[in-house]
């Protein structure tokens, strides 16, 4: 598993910047809150996995999914942090597929040309540096 506990903390970038965005600007934070705070949560995120590990097991399901996180946070007794991160996930989620939309172009009918085959042997024999493809249109 892990050789020292400390190897389970949060980055402290991560931390820092985290504790950053929650308070207000004239606030100062001190190291040792900011470690306290990450062992803290550290320690949350285990036993939340540990809770969405047994509500997965009880489904005989292998890998942990955001439903068993749910399941996690409804057997410690955080039921209100479900909705919130049931809107956050759908927010997320949106987010991802119009990226993953946007990252496949739509054929577009003016530049396809159906029906052609390209002349792969008279390419192979063309000059290195001239490999343009002849292209026949069948009919």
């Amino acid at each position: 598993m892990v050789e020292r506990i400390e190897d389970l903390n949060l980055p402290n970038t991560a931390v820092t910047r985290l504790i950053k965005e929650a308070v207000p600007p004239e606030v100062k934070v001190s190291a040792e809150c900011r470690l306290a705070i990450a062992r803290a949560t550290s320690v949350f995120i285990l036993y939340l996995t540990a809770a969405a590990t047994t509500s997965a097991q009880r489904k005989n399901h292998k890998s942990l999914t955001a439903d068993h996180v749910f399941g996690g946070l409804e057997e410690i007794e955080f039921e209100s942090f479900i909705q919130p991160l049931k809107t956050e996930l759908e927010t997320y989620r949106k987010m991802i597929k119009s990226k993953k939309e946007k990252k496949i172009p739509k054929p577009d009918h003016d530049t396809t040309v159906e029906g052609a085959v390209i002349d792969l042997e008279n390419l192979a024999e063309q000059p290195s540096n001239d490999k343009t493809a002849q292209v026949e249109v069948l009919e």
